[in-house]
This record gives structure tokens, C-alpha cells and sequence, in this order.
């Protein structure tokens, strides 16, 4: 039977310690709970019977349990007190008459707090009493502490083993067991060795036996390097430093472990992204020239040649410009591939920055005729492999790569002379129409100086206003027959400031690669609708068209069209009478946003001319979609067209072709009344050349033509 707080007189003790009475002798039970209370303790409850004192304990949670050995029912006190130290830890006290070996014997296997021994004094059952509590409070504060520490060594990142000297895992935290794989009930109490490899032992057993003796403290040993074990048989870098700790003469080693795979992938990729392009995967500058450095340390001792090739993108930057960015660097990607599979298995293919590649051939022939063949072979297989079209996303791409070469024989030129040739060599083959490979020649160096120089002085000129504009007339001929002036080109002039008047073919060239053609190109734009709007109430030229020629850099600017808005509007000059003409390698670019922009600047009444017709590239099914008025022939075709057949047979092509897509259709580079003649028979629409009319400034225009209108005509005796 239970008695509980009915045995208690009041409570005086109230937030001091509560105990379980467990006394089977009811007189000596209700003397015990006022002796507590008269302690200032309180008596959580009184129970008789071993099975009902831990139910009481499960229930009420006392700080202490004082029980009497000997109880009523099956259960005596020591197995109750077995039961309930090992379920919910209470500090118990016993407390008994009987003091026989085998009873106190059996009462020791408890670890009790307390022995009291029947009859007691109060001072006596004080003093049990405070020390158990006193002791029972330490062993909780020491608890609290080791969870306390399990729980700091359970978060920390790095794993924490501890085992003795024979190797036997003693504790395991999550961090080792996340390394490792192993739960710590895997773990605990198994050797070292299921964490070491076999091959591996003898070294750790020798690392531990030489720097932690045993006898002597020691801190954390310098982390070394070892390969762990995990669960599943894979091996991993693993670092390691071991510390000892003795304890009750007890020697203790702690291993601090941590997987070394992340660092490892940390190094290789921080060696990637300091050796190889983050974009391509290429090797980048740096790996390129520790690359050329072993190959002409490898030349010098064989006597084979290699080869340098430079590789620039032809119009990429058009492309980035008008696609953006991403799509750029689709087309890089792709031009990587294509360039890795061009090469042999011991050559290399770096990434320079934007479009510029290096190709670095190893292993050439010892003969200079017979490697400069080699390389020429690559560099063609290179050319077929990128002008083949790319599929950019939903947009299919054409490029052409234009490549520089240069051949080395040991260590007769340094790096930086070799790159500078192979460079030299490929702006050589952009000169020469890109698309191209050439090799370096030394009269290359001279250019090139000369090159750096008109760079100079073409900002200069920007800045300095050097450049003015010539007009060239164009006619066309009439129901007579007849040549009529009806308008005129803008070309460009520079008039140095000591070179004089410098040839556009040096510096329109330049201007394109150094970028200078868009602020010098909008400067001809607004220059020129300056002039038609001065020609407006001209009687000579007041019916005039003028033709503007527009790069396709300048075109591909997210802004081109409210640029040639602004010079419209900023000069108040007529767009009926403003014709822009274009270049047919725009078209390489995205036609579709060339149309949108063309459709945008026609709506305001400009027309269009596609210039160089037949030079560049050509696509019927485009060409049917441009907004375009007038179709160019190029004075290549021109030039010979009275002595090459072929030449004949594509001008009367491009007239035909004019025609029927509704166009009219004007030729340059006219010098002869032969070809001009040739040209009318075939149908040409409009002529344009020296035999009309050399460029000139405009106030010269007036004097060449004559004052009279009717002196726009030519006569039969100018076509003679």
C-alpha cells in the first residue's frame, strides 16, 4: 500500500529538496518524514513496497530516494534502488538495520549516495542526508559539463577520435562519423585499423610509439598527412595530429582528424583557375608560356621545329556587340572544341582572352621547308574546322578565324619576340581579306612599327579635327540616254598634319580594329547630313541624294539608330535624300535585327545600298527580306570587265538580280567611257568612278560640275 504526503507534517521546506520515503514500517516512516521536514527538507512521498517506489519515482521526479533495504512484496530495496538508478538516475540513500557483509556487499553494487544504519540520530540523518545531495548536485553539474563538451565535440567540424595504446576506439563524435561513415556503435570499441588502411599501419603504429611515448604529457603533434578508410573501401587524404592526455594513470590518445578531399579539389581548382581559362578549359597565358618554355628547352636538345599559330576570330566582335555576351561565349566554346580536335595529341591550344587563341605545335620537322608544310597542314584543317556554321542557342552563326604563324628552332628568339611575330603574322592575314593563314615575315616589324604609330596619330586627328569629307558624283542615265548627276558619296579624308593627305586605305583599316571607326564614323554621318542640309536650297545640288557609308561596328551599336536619328535632327537635314551603305559582311552577323533596325531608320525615310555587292557574304533568301533600294557593284568586277568574261557575266547578273527584286542598280570604280558604255547595255541603273568625277570638297563640286543645272547633264562628248 502507498502512503504519500499524508505522513508529512507541514511543510516548512517549500523549493528546498524532495524525497521519496520508502519504509515499510509506518511508525518509523512517519518519525523519518518529520525529521526531514524538521531539516527543512520535503517528502515527495512514502511508499512500502519496491514495485511502487518506482512507479513513485517515474512519477513524482524526486531529488532523492531514501530506501529502506528490507520492504514489503517480491522486491527488496536494493534491486528497487538497481531499478531506479539505472532507469532515472536518483541519488539513493540506504537505509536498514541489518549491517551483514553480504547485504552491504550488495548495496555497493548500487552506488549509493548514503548508508544509514537503523537506529540513527537526527544530526546523523542530516549529515547523510546534505552530503548525498551535495554529491548527487556534483554529479549532475559534472554531467551537465560532459554534455556539454559531447556536444562542442559532436559540432565541430574537425573529427575527434580517442583510444588507448592498444588502438581501441573509445569515443567516436559526429564529425568522425560523417568522415568515416561509421556510426559510433560502429565504431566504439573497434582498433584503429578500421579506419587505417593495412598498408598504412606499421606507420602509424611507429608515428604514435616515437612521438607520444607513454609517460610523458604531450599537446597536439603537428598535423601530418595519412590516407584514411571510409565505410564503404574507398581511400581518402586525411590529416591527422594526436595529442595525449593520462588519466588515473591511464594513458589516453586523442586523434583530431579531417577529410583533406575538399582541400584537395579547393587546390585543383584554384590551380585550374590559375593555369586554364574558366570559360573554354583551355590553358590560359600563363600555362601557355611554361608550355613554349619546355618547348624550346625540347627543340634546342632535339633539333625539331614548332611551330606558334595566333587565331583571331574574324568580326567578333561585331557579333558580341549586336548578340550580346552569352552568345559570344557560346561561339568561344564551341571554337575551343573545334580547335582541340584540330590539333595532335601532343600540341596545345590556349586561350588568350576574348577571341584570341594559341596553338603551340611540338615535334616538327628538322627540315625548315618541310616543317613549314606541317604547320600549314594544321592551320588549314584549323580554317576548314571554324568556318563551318555554329548553332548558337536558336541562332546558327558563320565565323572565320584569320591565323598568324611562326616557326622556332631552339632558343634563337625569346617568347615575347615569338608571340609578337605569330601576332605580326596573323594581323597579316587579316590585311590580306581573314579567313586566312599566314607566316611571319620580317618586313612584318617595320609595319607593324609604322602601324603603332598611325594609331597615334589617328586619335590625334579625332581629337585635333583632321579629318574632313570629299564627295564623289554619282550619275544615272535618263530616257535619253543620257548621264545625270542625282547625287553624290561622302568619303572621308584625313589631312594630316605632317604626313599631308593620308589614303584611307591605311587609316580605315586601323580605324575598324582600334574601335575609332564608331566616333569617326558618326562624326562622317553628322558631317554629312550637315552638308545636305546645306545643299538644300542649293539650284546644283539641292535634289542630290548623298551616300554615307556605315561600318558594320557602327551598325551592330544598341544605339545606331538613335544615331542617326540625332544627326538628322541635330542638322535639320532631309532623310528622303539620305542613303546609307552597307557592307555585305553585316549580314554574317543576325539579319534578323538587321532588318528590325534598317525597317526602324527607313520608316524616316532613308534609303539603303548594299555596297560591294558580290564581294562578301551573299544569301538570296536574306537579301529578298532587307528594306535595301540599291544594289552596288564592286569595282572588282568593274575593273576588268572588258577582258574577263567572268567579271562581265556577274556584273549583268547583279543588274539582273537588281531588277527583278525591284532595286536599281549603280557600279563604282567607272574610269572608262568603254565600261561605262559595257555597263549601260547591260542595264546598269546609276555609274560612279573617275571618268565622271574624282572625290572633292564640296565647294570644288560647284566649279567641276558648272553653274547651270543643265550642266548636271553629260554630254556625248564627256562619253566619248
Amino acid at each position: 500500500m502507498t502512503h504519500r504526503l499524508s505522513l508529512v507534517p507541514d511543510a516548512n521546506g517549500a523549493g528546498s529538496a524532495r524525497i521519496l520515503i520508502v519504509e515499510d514500517e509506518p511508525i518509523v516512516a512517519r518519525d523519518i518524514a518529520a525529521q526531514i521536514c524538521d531539516l527543512g527538507y520535503q517528502v515527495a512521498g512514502h511508499t512500502r513496497r519496491g514495485e511502487d517506489a518506482i512507479d513513485m519515482a517515474r512519477s513524482l521526479q524526486p531529488d532523492l530516494v531514501l530506501m529502506d533495504i528490507e520492504l514489503a512484496g517480491q522486491m527488496d530495496g536494493i534491486a528497487a534502488a538497481q531499478a531506479i538508478v539505472a532507469e532515472l538516475g536518483l541519488p539513493v540513500v540506504f537505509l536498514t538495520a541489518f549491517a551483514a557483509d553480504s547485504i552491504l556487499a550488495r548495496a555497493k553494487l548500487i552506488e549509493p549516495y548514503g548508508y544509514v544504519l537503523k537506529p540513527f540520530s537526527a544530526r546523523e540523518l542530516s549529515t547523510v542526508l546534505a552530503m548525498a545531495l551535495y554529491k548527487s548536485q556534483a554529479d549532475a553539474r559534472l554531467r551537465e559539463a560532459a554534455l556539454h563538451t559531447a556536444a562542442v565535440l559532436d559540432n565541430m567540424a574537425d573529427g575527434v577520435i580517442t583510444f588507448d595504446a592498444l588502438g581501441m576506439i573509445g569515443s567516436f563524435n559526429n564529425a568522425a562519423s560523417a568522415i568515416f561513415g561509421y556510426t559510433p556503435q560502429q565504431a566504439l570499441g573497434r582498433h584503429l585499423s578500421l579506419l587505417i588502411p593495412d598498408f598504412d599501419h606499421s606507420l602509424h603504429d611507429e608515428y604514435i610509439q616515437t612521438r607520444l611515448p607513454s609517460g610523458e604529457a604531450h599537446g597536439i603533434v603537428t598535423p601530418r598527412e595519412v590516407q584514411g578508410l571510409r565505410h564503404d573501401g574507398s581511400l581518402f587524404p586525411l590529416s591527422l595530429a594526436v595529442s595525449k592526455i593520462t588519466r588515473a594513470g591511464q594513458n589516453t590518445l586523442i586523434a583530431l582528424v579531417r577529410d583533406f578531399t575538399q582541400h584537395y579539389r579547393d587546390l585543383e581548382e584554384i590551380r585550374r583557375l590559375a593555369f586554364y581559362d574558366a570559360l573554354t578549359g583551355l590553358p590560359n597565358r600563363r600555362l601557355l608560356m611554361d608550355r613554349l618554355r619546355q618547348a624550346l628547352l625540347t627543340s634546342e636538345r632535339t633539333g625539331q621545329r614548332g611551330a606558334l599559330m595566333f587565331l583571331d576570330l574574324d568580326h567578333f566582335k561585331q557579333l558580341n556587340d549586336h548578340r550580346g555576351h552569352d552568345v559570344g561565349d557560346l561561339l568561344l566554346g564551341q571554337v575551343a572544341a573545334r580547335l582541340a580536335s584540330s590539333v595532335r595529341a601532343g600540341d596545345s591550344v590556349a586561350r588568350l582572352g576574348g577571341d584570341e587563341f594559341v596553338l603551340l605545335l611540338e615535334a616538327l620537322s628538322a627540315d625548315d621547308i618541310e616543317a613549314t608544310k606541317q604547320a600549314e597542314q594544321v592551320a588549314n584543317k584549323v580554317l576548314s574546322a571554324l568556318r563551318e556554321p555554329y548553332q548558337l542557342d536558336d541562332h546558327v552563326c558563320n565565323s572565320t578565324p584569320s591565323i598568324g604563324i611562326t616557326l622556332f628552332l631552339g632558343q634563337r628568339e625569346s617568347m615575347e619576340d615569338l608571340f609578337k611575330m605569330a601576332d605580326l603574322a596573323m594581323y597579316q592575314a587579316k590585311s590580306a581579306g581573314r579567313n586566312l593563314s599566314r607566316f611571319f615575315d620580317p618586313a612584318m616589324q617595320a609595319r607593324a612599327a609604322a602601324f603603332a604609330a598611325l594609331e597615334t596619330d589617328l586619335r590625334r586627328g579625332l581629337d585635333k579635327g583632321e579629318f574632313t569629307l570629299h564627295y564623289q558624283i554619282q550619275v544615272h542615265r535618263d530616257g535619253q540616254g543620257q548621264a545625270i548627276t542625282t547625287g553624290v558619296e561622302a568619303l572621308v579624308r584625313w589631312n594630316h598634319a605632317t604626313r599631308g593627305m593620308v589614303s584611307p586605305a591605311q587609316f580605315i583599316p586601323l580605324a575598324e580594329e582600334t574601335r575609332l571607326i564608331l566616333p569617326l564614323g558618326q562624326w562622317v554621318l553628322e558631317e554629312a547630313c550637315a552638308q545636305l542640309a546645306r545643299w538644300e536650297h542649293d539650284p546644283l545640288a539641292g535634289d542630290w541624294t548623298l551616300a554615307v557609308n556605315v561600318s558594320a561596328s557602327q551598325f551592330v551599336q544598341p544605339d545606331f539608330v538613335d544615331k542617326v536619328f540625332l544627326a538628322l535632327d541635330k542638322t535639320g537635314a532631309r532623310a528622303s535624300h539620305l542613303k546609307l551603305e552597307l557592307t555585305e559582311s553585316m549580314l554574317a552577323i543576325d539579319v534578323d535585327q538587321i532588318i528590325t533596325r534598317m525597317n526602324a531608320i527607313q520608316a524616316r525615310g532613308v534609303a539603303f545600298s548594299l555596297d560591294d555587292f558580290g564581294t562578301g557574304y551573299s544569301s538570296l533568301s536574306y537579301l529578298k527580306n532587307l528594306p535595301l533600294t540599291q544594289l552596288k557593284i564592286d569595282q572588282s568586277f568593274v575593273r576588268d570587265l572588258l577582258t574577263d568574261p567572268n567579271d562581265a557575266a556577274i556584273a549583268g547578273t547583279i543588274i539582273a538580280l537588281g531588277h527583278n527584286l525591284g532595286m536599281r542598280v549603280i557600279a563604282e570604280g567607272v574610269e572608262t567611257l568603254a565600261q561605262y558604255e559595257s555597263l549601260a547595255r547591260m542595264g546598269c541603273d546609276g555609274f560612279q568612278g573617275y571618268y565622271f568625277g574624282r572625290p572633292m570638297p564640296a565647294g570644288s563640286l560647284g566649279s567641276s560640275l558648272g553653274s547651270d543645272t543643265r550642266s548636271q547633264v553629260f554630254p556625248p562628248s564627256r562619253l566619248r
